[in-house]
């Protein structure tokens, strides 16, 4: 991620904070720096920082604190030393839907870190169906590489603009032949006349491009065949270990060629702005900052680390588990995987385990492992006044949401602060009824809530529209009250 200062209320929503919990969302966290220096923030205002997208669970938040100020605190001692300091890595026990990845999200966007979330549950044993564990580390490259990248192309977006207005100007307006001059007694001059009619024609051809005025003409330009090789090679570690690039084998074949296509002037300003960006950004450069990010300050969340908790049974689903532990092992040790970047050193990834561990237990790790995650934390089940805090506290709220869902149709949503508190004990009490998801029945409560009024929305007449206790019970009680039929329903 750069380190450009964006103003924390510039954080883009990604999911409700504090609902989403763990989500199983992948995406590339994006970039997010507090007001303050990140540098200069304590792990207090850190903390701060986080209240503002998850509810409660102070014990994790600090400890994720510490561990992101212990990286900073790293940065200041002198090399030797520095590589010497191995980051603490964390495990995470508590229920589903309390916020545990959300928590290691918000915290890479806080630091602006390379941040892959994995399921430990999808690595197997060599011989057993499943990923090589190393493709974690690959992934989280992938990502530093997708972040530097958009970092270059926001650095260069300007220039790459004003270029392909040019490219697009002389399109629309090809530029006068050199050879156009007239001889005079002091030598070769252009004749200033037509030059300086072409220019005015061009600047004004500019400022009806940039009015939009010229989007439906269509223009003739050159573009790149994107040829697909017909044939893959995969190795017998998958095809993620292929660490050649044919296109650098075999130069001219792939991609090399070009067509003329005729497309509109809006879309051909977007592609030549595509192109010209290419053409600005060092890839060479990009990598090796890329790299080096994803060494120093990616982190990476191990989801579901409970169910490869059990111990060896030797039969059935449960036989790799403890070989998926021992390949795992050294990864979060500290080794060098081989990627089609370069050979990567994992020794100062920060890795966040997290499970429930309501069959088994963090003492069911093997010994090797428990010693690598020295922190633990236990995160709390929500109760009614955390449900009724998350659904309004937190800057992308599920209330806020369906209210600025319901207004683009016109419709002016209200709660009452009753209704708020019958919301989060219908949530509460169907989670101890049925299974307990956490944050996350607030969405299906939500969703059943609401349906009528999402369905009949654009026809209702009546636009002002508010939500109370009695409407809260009319809409699920019946629901809550069948419990059979609520084990499917919510």
């Amino acid at each position: 991620m750069n380190s450009d200062t964006i103003p924390t209320s510039d954080i883009p929503p990604i999911m409700p904070p504090g609902i989403s919990g763990e989500s199983g969302l992948e995406d590339n966290p994006g970039t997010v720096v507090a007001d303050v220096s990140l540098d200069e923030m304590t792990p207090r205002e850190i903390v701060r920082e986080l209240d503002k997208f998850v509810v409660g669970q102070h014990a994790a938040k600090r400890a994720v604190a510490i561990a992101l100020r212990n990286r900073f605190r790293r940065q200041k001692l002198t090399p030797e030393l520095a590589e010497e300091v191995m980051p603490k890595n964390i495990i995470m026990i508590g229920p589903t839907g309390v916020g545990k990845t959300e928590i290691a999200r918000r915290l890479a966007r806080l630091a602006g870190s390379p941040f892959l979330k994995v399921e430990a549950s999808k690595f197997t044993e060599v011989g057993y169906v499943g990923r090589d564990v190393e493709s974690m580390i690959r992934d989280l490259v992938e990502i530093s590489i997708d972040m530097v990248r958009e970092e270059k192309l926001d650095e260069v977006g300007d220039k790459a603009e004003a270029n392909a207005e040019e490219r697009v100007l002389d399109l629309l307006l090809p530029p006068i032949p050199v050879e156009t001059t007239v001889i005079t007694a002091t030598g070769e001059t252009p004749l200033s006349a037509d030059s300086d009619s072409h220019l005015r024609s061009r600047e004004k051809l500019r400022q009806q491009l940039r009015d939009g005025k010229l989007d439906e003409r269509m223009v003739e330009i050159d573009v790149r065949e994107r040829n697909v090789p017909a044939f893959e090679i995969i190795t017998n570690a998958g095809i993620e270990e292929m660490d050649i690039n044919i296109k650098d084998m075999l130069p001219g074949f792939f991609g090399q060629k070009t067509k003329k296509r005729k497309m509109r002037v809006d879309e051909a300003f977007d592609y030549l702005i595509q192109e010209e960006e290419s053409k600005l950004v060092d890839m060479d450069q990009v990598t090796r900052v890329a790299v080096e990010r994803a060494e120093q300050s990616g982190i990476i969340f191990v989801d579901e680390i409970d169910k490869i908790a059990g111990r060896e049974s030797g039969h059935g689903p449960d036989v790799s588990r403890e070989g998926v532990q021992r390949d795992i092992l050294p990864i979060v040790e500290g080794t060098t995987v081989n990627t089609r970047y370069g050979m990567i050193r994992t020794d100062h990834i920060l890795f966040i385990a997290a499970g429930a561990f309501h069959v088994s237990k963090p003492s069911d790790l093997i010994p090797e492992l428990q010693g690598r995650f020295p922190i633990r934390v236990e995160l709390n089940s929500l109760t009614v006044h955390d449900f009724v805090r998350i659904l309004t506290e937190p800057k992308s709220a599920l209330i806020k949401q369906y209210i600025a869902l319901l207004d683009t149709e016109g419709i002016k949503l209200k709660f009452t602060d009753e209704s708020l508190q019958e919301i989060a004990r219908f949530a509460a009490l169907v989670n101890e009824q049925t299974e307990n998801i956490g944050a996350r029945r607030l969405h299906t409560i939500m969703e059943r809530l609401l349906d009528e009024l999402s369905f009949e929305g654009p026809d209702l007449v009546e636009k002002n529209v508010e939500i109370d206790t009695a409407y809260v019970q009319k809409q699920l009680a019946e629901i809550v009250k069948n419990q059979d039929l609520s084990r499917y329903i919510l």
